[in-house]
């Protein structure tokens, strides 16, 4: 069985017994096709992101469920010829794989530092920064 999540938006028009009604036959749908409904949580109205079909405000059913593969498919088809539900996704959930081992840490190899080659291009520098003053030049005697 695989672990499935599907969040789906019921029309906010619609009258609270025919919402209790809708998702009771989402939940039914998933039982009857040998699913197990984890969790259900209904998240109220709230606003659209954007406009859909002229509805800006919406009904957010949240339901965690583990199924066959096939069961999703169902439930698409079912979701999608219902005109009160506006949108819906159904996401399958991954699990984490622990057998998988990290990579292990590689450690720097030590920079060495080396001051001899400094050494001389410092003395270079100072040697042509001295520069001998070169007499004036002497009068010429006519």
């Amino acid at each position: 069985m695989n672990n499935y999540e599907i969040i789906y938006i019921i029309d906010a028009a619609v009258e609270e017994s025919a919402r209790a009604e809708l998702i009771e036959k989402v939940n039914g749908i998933i039982t009857a096709n040998k699913g197990e409904i984890v969790k259900v949580d209904e998240w109220g109205k709230r606003r659209l992101a954007y406009a859909i079909d002229y509805k800006t405000e919406g009904y957010y059913v949240y339901v965690a469920f583990n199924a066959e593969a096939d069961l999703p498919k169902e439930l698409s088809r079912n979701l999608s010829n219902n005109e009160s539900v506006i949108r819906s996704q159904i996401v399958k959930l991954l699990e984490k794989k622990h057998s998988v081992k990290p990579r292990p840490v590689r450690a720097a190899a030590p920079v060495e530092e080396t001051f001899e080659a400094e050494a001389p291009v410092e003395a270079a520098v100072e040697e042509t920064a001295v520069v001998e003053e070169a007499p004036a030049e002497a009068p010429v005697e006519e």
